[in-house]
């Protein structure tokens, strides 16, 4: 027994070798393996050395990192690059730091971002396109490949605390509902806390919010609230408690506001601050814009202003009428930027009451593409007409002037004010061909690093440049591999040597764009483009061969900033050098194959899908938020949708079923005690179906059931509302939506989340009475009356059966 003690002791009391420093962890494969036990173990606890894994920390002095991207902010726009919109937290990060006036992003909001976050070419990250528009190439398809990691797992696994804050837009369109999968949500994507919204873009009074993966609401019918003042305050306590908590730890907090991505809205005292600001007219401003970019030093003394690109109406072709819009649609634009950018300040005064702002490298990038010109040319009241390829009638908008930038719009101004935002350049928003939809004013800063204040760098760069910029900055290397999976090239470069030199010769020197078949492609100073064929503020167009259809033109932008002469005739040679790189260049990312198709590719059916295969859908009373990419698609076919609800004596009213809300989407509920059904075409016509009386106390079957015409998209159908079988109400339904019912809003069952469906009620409008179920029949075929009465007969038989 005693030598077996021995032996025992011999084996415990072995010591292990250190573990590695926090400076010599293996940071290459990520997450960092954890280090060897370095005490020592005993066969007692008083004959060992305790002893706790040395946890993984940010390398010495590594600075807070803190990126702020805006929404559909065109070069032009900002008071810090020369534009006529004040954003005086811009201006006082581009004094303490320095400007970059030849920064570059996608032409698009989704690619954008995830290039910015992963360091790659949108199309290596697989998003050649917005998340609703993804099709199965491998280039396009959305899904972010786990090969292309992002500064979220990168500084999250260096010790770092990570945040996401607003605008997500990267997640696949069939992974946003409740069901996930996660994997490529921000807490997926190496982000340890996100509070903001998923879609494209939301409301910043009814915004559809989530923190982390959760859905949340926020206040309902509060008129003091608004989404970028909230944003600001839980960006600013988060960074509050990870400073009080752990003080030693640096951040990471990427801040992505929606603003100023349509709907533009403002508090109304923001909006007052800019009246009669615009009444000059977007041709005027453009040339203003001009005059103080060349004092301010952000473009050459010699760049001359690009010409209004073709379908752009001039200024002084418009009546009095539609100048009073117009420019009132402007100034609910400026306010919106100018009230967001405060917002920011707010959160740069947080991070300098720390004392962390002298080791905080804050990067600020004014727009996540050029300025939209997807307002058509008289504006909109509501972006989903956009969508649907709906007009909107200029009575009605302009009546409703007063209302723009308020809870009742959904509002896009003119695409002329879109093209003096983007000034000097050619075109905007879309168009990855020309600087107006790529070229984006950026700002760096970090007291503690960068000496050379105020300088105004004009380096070729593109938003992959973001990523390794950051690893130079926190003494971080490349991953080889993050969780087993080998990683691609970082395809960005460092912008950091711009820092001690912003005159230095640029270190990119090629970089393609491409969107919607619109491409480009700079090299050393030229750029080749191609003629867009179709506008931005076109939804639905002729089909253009994306080869033969396309011209192509010239420039040097050495010499000529703003691409204003076309040099294509010139030098026929070194334009076809230059598509045969773009070419090249294409194959190596993914680009292939080429397409121009816009709202075709916005249908559901393109994608994967958790309904696709699936003709009858049951939902129960509190099922709420489910987005319209894993809900049953009620368009451009016949539906059915019933609900099986039991009335109390003293009688029952509320919400049984919504998809959208104010701005476009139907919903089946109870008002007053009477059945209705409506169908809200973008806000442009609403149908009303309703019953006569009164659900009497008890159990029914409220049904609707839609026969679509066929022949298209957005044809008309007839509607029939019926109670245990029985028919209450017939009405007809001219036009549907064919697109798309809505980007922020969701299916609800038992209450309305976000804006009403009908002016009728206010949400939640939760049913008081007892909602059993709800069932949605969705069929592609023609049906004739005969079925549509079964189907009612059916429904009825088996809730009476239970």
């Amino acid at each position: 027994m005693r030598s077996f003690r021995c032996c025992l002791y011999l084996l415990c009391v072995t010591t292990i070798p250190l573990s590695l420093s926090a400076e010599e962890f293996n940071r290459t494969k990520l997450p960092i393996a954890q280090p060897p036990f370095k005490g020592k173990i005993g066969v007692k606890a008083s004959e060992s050395v305790k002893d706790f894994p040395q946890e993984i920390k940010a390398p010495k002095g590594a600075p807070n990192v803190l990126i702020i991207l805006t929404d559909d902010v065109g070069f032009g726009a900002s008071s810090t690059f020369g534009g006529p919109i004040p954003t005086p937290t811009f201006d006082r990060l581009a004094k303490a730091g320095l400007r970059y006036n030849q920064f570059h992003t996608t032409a698009l909001c989704s690619p954008t971002r995830a290039a910015l976050i992963t360091g790659r070419n949108h199309h290596t990250a697989a998003t050649g396109g917005i998340m609703e528009i993804g099709v199965g190439y491998p280039g396009y398809n959305t899904l972010v490949r786990k090969s292309c990691g992002t500064i979220g797992q990168i500084l999250k696994f260096n010790g770092y605390n990570t945040s996401w804050f607003g605008k997500n837009h990267n997640v696949p369109d069939w992974h946003t509902s409740q069901a996930g999968p996660f994997d490529l949500w921000p807490v997926g994507l190496g982000f340890e806390y996100f509070y903001g919204f998923v879609g494209g873009d939301t409301s910043q009074w009814t915004p559809a919010l989530v923190e982390n993966t959760r859905p949340v609401e926020p206040p309902a019918n509060d008129p003091n609230y608004n989404f970028d003042e909230d944003m600001a305050d839980r960006a600013i306590n988060w960074i509050r408690m990870q400073h009080a908590v752990a003080p030693d730890k640096p951040f990471l907090c990427y801040y992505a506001t929606g603003t100023a991505h349509a709907p533009h809205h403002a508090p109304k005292a923001w909006i007052e601050k800019f009246k009669g600001q615009f009444d000059q007219g977007w041709d005027e401003v453009r040339k203003e814009t001009l005059a103080r970019q060349k004092k301010l030093g952000v473009v050459p003394e010699g760049t001359r202003l690009t010409e209004r690109s073709k379908g752009i109406p001039a200024w002084d072709s418009m009546d009095d009428r539609q100048k009073e819009l117009y420019a009132r649609m402007m100034e609910v634009y400026a306010a919106a930027l100018s009230h967001a950018d405060h917002q920011f300040g707010r959160l740069i005064d947080s991070i300098d009451e720390l004392g962390q702002l002298d080791n905080t490298l804050v990067i600020y990038i004014q727009g996540d593409n050029g300025a939209s010109a997807e307002g058509s040319a008289q504006g909109l009241l509501n972006e989903m007409t956009f969508f649907n390829n709906i007009k909107e009638d200029f009575e009605e908008v302009y009546r409703r002037r007063d209302e723009i930038g308020s809870p009742t719009t959904f509002n896009h101004y003119p695409i002329g004010w879109a093209h003096a935002m983007d000034a000097p350049f050619q075109w905007t928003k879309q168009v990855a061909s020309h600087f107006g939809g790529t070229r984006n004013g950026m700002v760096m800063s970090w007291p503690a690093r960068i000496k050379n204040k105020g300088a105004v760098c004009s380096q070729f760069h593109h938003v992959i440049d973001i990523l390794p910029t950051v690893l130079e900055a926190t003494q971080l290397p490349a991953p080889d591999s993050i969780n087993g999976i080998t990683q691609e090239p970082i395809q960005g470069v460092s912008m950091a040597y711009t820092w001690d030199d912003p005159q230095a010769p640029s270190k990119r020197e090629t970089q393609y764009f491409e969107m919607f078949a619109n491409r480009a492609i700079y090299d050393k100073g030229w750029i080749a483009c191609t003629t867009p064929t179709t506008p931005p503020w076109v939804s639905v167009a002729d089909p253009v061969d994306v080869i033969d259809g396309y011209q192509w033109e010239l420039y040097n932008i050495d010499d000529d900033f703003s691409e204003s002469v076309n040099l294509a005739e010139k030098y026929p040679e070194k334009l076809k050098e230059l598509q045969r790189l773009f070419y090249i260049e294409a194959v190596k990312n993914n680009v292939l194959p080429l397409d121009n198709s816009k709202a075709e590719r916005l249908d559901v059916k393109n994608r994967p899908s958790l309904t696709r295969g699936r003709d009858t859908f049951t939902y129960y009373d509190e099922m709420l938020r489910i987005p319209e990419g894993s809900a049953p698609d009620l368009k451009n076919k016949s539906f059915g949708i019933s609900a099986v609800v039991d009335i109390p004596e003293s009688g029952a009213e509320g919400l049984l079923m919504t998809q959208g809300g104010r701005f476009c989407g139907l919903g089946l509920y109870v008002l007053k005690g009477k059945p209705v059904f409506h169908y809200n075409l973008c806000g442009v016509e609403r149908y009303n179906v309703a019953g006569k009386d009164k659900l009497k106390p008890g159990k029914h079957v409220i049904t609707l059931d839609f026969k679509y015409d066929g022949g298209g998209v957005g044809k008309g159908g007839q509607a029939t509302l019926t109670v245990d079988g029985n028919k209450v109400a017939v009405s007809r339904i001219p036009q549907t939506v064919g697109y798309r019912m809505s980007l922020d809003e969701t299916l609800d069952i038992g209450e309305d989340t976000g804006t009403p469906v009908s002016e009728d009620y206010k949400v939640p409008f939760k049913f008081t009475g007892d909602l059993e179920k709800v069932t949605i029949k969705i069929t592609e075929h023609p049906l004739t009356e005969e079925q549509l009465q079964q189907y009612r007969e059916t429904q009825v038989k088996a809730a009476l059966s239970r």
